[in-house]
Order: C-alpha cells, then sequence, then structure tokens
C-alpha cells in the first residue's frame, strides 16, 4: 500500500496536546496505526503526553527537536530517530529558526 502525502490536505492543530504554536500534518490512519508527515515551525510544540495505549516514532526529515522525554531532555537533528515507548511521556519542540519536518508513526497495542 503506498500513501501519497503529497495527495494528503494539511490539516493545522492549534496548540496541540496543550502546545504552542500549530502542528501542522497531512495524515493517515486505520483501526491498527497512525502514519504522520508533520511540520512545526519555529517556536512551536507539541505538549507533553502519555502514550497510554501507543507508543510513537518520530524521525527528523529536516530541522532540530528537543523532546522532553521522561523526566529529560534530548536533541535530534535530521536523520535521526525519537521512539516513545508505550507507558513513557515525551513532548516536541522547535527552538530552532527553521521549520521542522518530520515523519511519525503511531502503532496501536
Amino acid at each position: 500500500m503506498i500513501i501519497d502525502f503529497e495527495n494528503i490536505d494539511e490539516t493545522r492543530f492549534p496548540e496541540f496536546k496543550g502546545g504552542k504554536g500549530e502542528y501542522i500534518a497531512k495524515r493517515y490512519g486505520d483501526e491498527s496505526v497512525k502514519i504522520m508527515y508533520g511540520r512545526l515551525q519555529p517556536g512551536s510544540s507539541i505538549g507533553i503526553h502519555t502514550h497510554e495505549t501507543n507508543s510513537e516514532i518520530i524521525y527528523i526529515l529536516s530541522g532540530t527537536a528537543d523532546f522532553i522525554y521522561d523526566d529529560g531532555t534530548e536533541k535530534a537533528c535530521a536523520g535521526e530517530c525519537h521512539y516513545c515507548p508505550k507507558g513513557h511521556t515525551h513532548s516536541m519542540i522547535n527552538n530552532g529558526g527553521d521549520d521542522l519536518v518530520f515523519f511519525a508513526v503511531v502503532p496501536e497495542q
């Protein structure tokens, strides 16, 4: 199955999960998974949240992401991947000067 993000409309999520700015995404989903091509503009974030019933994998395509992960912080650049296992807490912040572009997969478990 091919998911053509070029033909999926962008959706804007203001203050997503309590974050700042907008999370802009092209999303595909079914009962088993959510697959997203996302973007955070400079100064925007996805708020802190816990993955109670699923995990999340975020691959950075361009820009730099600051992650709050459980009780620590991590930085990920283009070509790196952040993983938040089921039961853990995280947030993603774009503190850089360019858009943060990423690919995320949230499998239901």
